[in-house]
């Protein structure tokens, strides 16, 4: 029944009311009053009365359609049956309507739509039962005149009243169209926003699970080498020094991006492959890289950025469930796409029973990345070996 409006569609509402209660009383009586209606007491009363429900449903038109629409039906049938003719008054009938179909429920919508129909109705009866009652032969050419008359007049009342019913739904369904927009945008936001979080994680999952096995690496190797090989042992914690760091710096910024969403921060290169191999060498383990055929020239950020990730995470686990020895990297930089495979020795155990180390969440983001971009990726042990192996599209969907 009552929608909340702000104060100052209120007054402005309850303004406009008033400035149309005081004209339409200076209509009505200097204009209408013994020109328009009979010249007596009673005829006079109530068509100043009228002013009083029209102008309260044309204040209360926007914060309560419903009651502004029964205000108006109420002062349209105490003019008829004071048999009073249209009065200038009736013209916040069409503001009525169009706010009905504009602002109100479904169901007030649709009682707005019966109104026009039903006040168009009732305006040809009102209009042409006085001249048939007032014709001597209605039997004759009266009628058909009557017929016509009223067809004409009913035609009319339906077009000027569901004109403003008509406008107040057009307005009604931009408003829905615009509600409809930004809900959409809404979503939007949320679905980049929860992109950029598990995108976020994802980075966060690789940096820190790469940079934690290489500490752990470092960090047996110098108690191993403490007492034998001083130098060695100086020469891994200053490995765990640096890569520690380096991870602080990509958490730090990770962290940033995350609080300010809308900067994503550098992100990784084929050019920091070499970085990448010198910390998995230096943290022990054999690694072999072949690539054939180089990349023909700069490819696309989002193919250099998985290509980096996948290989992170495929040499961490390597290093995590790796059963040590040559660890064989490959690369192949072909004109449409990039193949990326990765192979380490399984422990034996696992070649035996033909397990998979569990990668956790790495495993997962590999396989998303390779996805996000339009390629594939096959995890699993072949033969003796565990394999990485990734085909990812140059140019293919972002």
């Amino acid at each position: 029944m009552i929608r909340p409006l702000q104060r100052y569609q209120i007054v402005t509402d309850v303004a406009v009311a008033a400035a149309f209660a005081v004209v339409m009383l200076l209509f009505t009586w200097g204009g209408v009053i013994g020109v328009g209606i009979p010249n007596d007491r009673v005829s006079a009363i109530i068509a100043v009365l009228l002013v009083g429900p029209f102008s309260a449903a044309l204040a209360l038109r926007r914060i309560s359609p419903p009651l502004a629409l029964a205000l108006a039906w109420v002062g349209a049938v105490l003019q008829m049956l004071a048999q009073l003719p249209p009065l200038p008054v009736d013209i916040a009938i069409f503001a009525v309507l169009y706010t009905c179909a504009a602002y109100g429920t479904n169901r007030v919508f649709w009682l707005g739509f019966a109104s026009s129909i039903a006040g168009a109705l009732a305006i040809t009866v009102y209009l042409l039962v006085p001249t048939a009652l007032y014709s001597v032969d209605a039997i004759g050419g009266d009628l058909a005149y009557l017929l016509i008359t009223g067809t004409v007049l009913f035609i009319a009342s339906v077009f000027g009243l569901l004109l403003a019913w008509t406008v107040g739904a057009l307005v009604r369904v931009g408003m829905r169209a615009r509600g409809t927009a930004e809900a959409q945008r809404r979503a939007e936001t949320r679905a980049r926003a929860e992109f950029e979080r598990n995108r976020i994680a994802r980075d966060m999952h690789d940096v820190v699970a790469h940079s934690l096995a290489v500490v752990i690496a470092q960090a047996d190797g110098a108690r191993y080498a403490a007492a034998a090989d001083p130098d060695a042992a100086a020469a891994s914690l200053q490995t765990i020094s640096t890569t520690a760091r380096s991870a602080l710096s990509d958490v730090r910024m990770l962290l940033t991006q995350l609080r300010h969403s809308e900067g994503e921060g550098p992100q990784p290169t084929v050019a920091e492959l070499e970085v990448l191999y010198a910390q998995v060498r230096a943290a022990g383990l054999d690694l072999r890289v072949d690539v054939d055929p180089v990349p023909p020239g700069e490819p696309p950020a989002a193919v250099q950025i998985a290509v980096y990730r996948i290989l992170q995470e495929a040499l961490t686990n390597a290093m995590r469930h790796g059963a040590g020895g040559t660890v064989d990297v490959s690369l192949a930089w072909l004109p449409d796409r990039v193949e990326v495979r990765v192979s380490n020795p399984l422990p034996p155990a696992s070649a035996i029973a033909g397990g998979t180390p569990s990668g956790g969440y790495g495993l997962v983001g590999m396989r998303e990345r390779a996805q996000l971009i339009g390629g594939r990726l096959e995890v699993g042990p072949v033969g003796d070996a565990f394999v990485v192996a990734a085909t990812l599209p140059i140019g293919g969907p972002a």
